[in-house]
């Protein structure tokens, strides 16, 4: 930690905590201390650690090629990409490495899309809290200020609407609008789902103004609610024109997804978008093999996710400071009335990792092959830091 602060760039407000290996639900101190992990690298460990599945494709894929760039074919891209468009229902894929690098990938077709029918046609449209990422134009759709406010001007055409609102949705678009992106629950933003109302009217509105409709499945999508992706959800079923996802994908190994319907992939002609790293055949591989896992996972998410979420209700009741549980399948959110940044460190005293978003909702990513044994190890720390809480008059 003091070597860091030495020669780090100090842009990140790390806990002071050195991890060493991990296994399973669990991570492990320098001295060895174990960790229930139920924030997994901010949703990207979801088979937990050293899955032995995964660690057999990584050592036999490690040892026979590891990068080769996009100059020439490989033997995973095209299986992958198979898989993910049967999964999504869209029709192509461009492999990045981020979510972030994902959703310049996305704004750059919707500009494409948008200026191919007019000069003007470059607005998009985003909903307040949400996050997308940390370059500039992924910060130009972002709408949070902490995260703006340092970097502006920022990319121009951004419009800015509160989620779940119809009349200021509707308001927002016009013949200027090329392109909408949402969060379908928000992460970053609280785990704010959005509404089925709002869902349909937002599909409604772009298809009326030739609009493309980006779904940024980052953090809530890839099976972590209990579907492939957070759109597939019975409540709010809606094809979107683009999808965006990365984190879990490939189990640690950076690898990021453009998904797109033949009208916005129609956009990028060759040469206008690339990536050096994007969909190596180490992180291809290994992706395919997380599919084949989580095909399997998917029931039992839904399963623990919902049982995770009943006992949280049980718990809230009983603690007047607790406003709200939010969230589906294994993205949970608890809004308190109280700060929850020393809960997070209390927590972290007691052997449970979680972290907290917008100040005061504290954000749980289990691990996919998390069971109710597990979710009750938690519950129970929870129990002991909410009991100690003094809530204001």
């Amino acid at each position: 930690m003091d070597l860091e602060r030495e020669v780090l760039l100090q842009n990140y407000a790390r806990y002071p905590l050195v991890l060493a290996r991990g296994k399973g639900c669990y991570v492990y101190d320098l001295e060895g201390r174990r960790y229930l992990d139920f924030i997994t690298g901010i949703g990207v460990n979801a088979l937990g650690h050293a899955h032995p599945r995964i660690l057999k494709v990584i050592r036999e894929q490690a040892a026979l090629l590891i990068h080769t760039s996009n100059l020439y074919y490989h033997q995973y891209q095209g299986p992958l990409a198979k898989r993910l468009v049967a999964a999504s229902g869209l029709a192509r894929v461009f492999f990045s490495n981020t979510g972030t690098e994902s959703v310049e990938g996305a704004l750059k077709m919707v500009h494409a899309h948008g200026r191919a029918i007019h000069p003007e046609k470059y607005e998009v449209i985003a909903l307040d809290n949400g996050f997308h990422g940390r370059s500039l134009g992924a910060l130009s759709v972002t709408g949070q200020a902490k995260y703006r406010q340092d970097f502006e001007p920022l990319v121009p055409g951004a419009r800015f609407v509160p989620a779940n609102d119809v009349a200021a949705l509707e308001a927002a678009f016009s013949e200027r609008t090329a392109g909408m992106i949402v969060e379908m629950i928000q992460g970053e933003g609280g785990i704010n789902p959005l509404t089925q109302e709002y869902v349909f009217k937002a599909r409604q509105l772009a298809d009326r103004h030739q609009a493309l409709l980006i779904a940024d499945e980052t953090q809530c999508g890839v099976g972590r609610p209990g579907t492939y992706f957070a759109y597939q959800r019975p409540a709010t079923v809606v094809l979107p024109d683009i999808v965006v996802a990365a984190k879990p994908l490939a189990c640690g190994i950076p690898l990021g997804i453009i998904l797109a319907n033949e009208t916005a992939a129609a956009a990028i002609k060759p040469g206008m978008h690339g990536t050096t790293f994007g969909g190596g055949p180490l992180a291809c591989r290994v992706a395919l093999e997380f599919l084949d896992i989580l095909e399997e996972l998917l029931p039992h998410i839904q399963k623990v996710g919902g049982y995770f979420h009943v006992m949280l209700n049980e718990l809230a009741r009983k603690h007047s400071f607790v406003k709200e549980v939010r969230g589906f399948g294994l993205m949970l959110g608890v809004e308190l009335a109280v700060p929850g940044k020393q809960m997070v460190l209390d927590a972290m005293g007691e052997g449970l990792l979680l972290n907290c978003t917008h100040d005061t909702v504290l954000r749980f990513l289990p691990p996919y092959i998390v069971t109710e044994k597990e979710v009750d190890q938690a519950l129970k720390i929870l129990a002991k830091l909410f009991g100690k809480v003094k809530p204001g008059p």
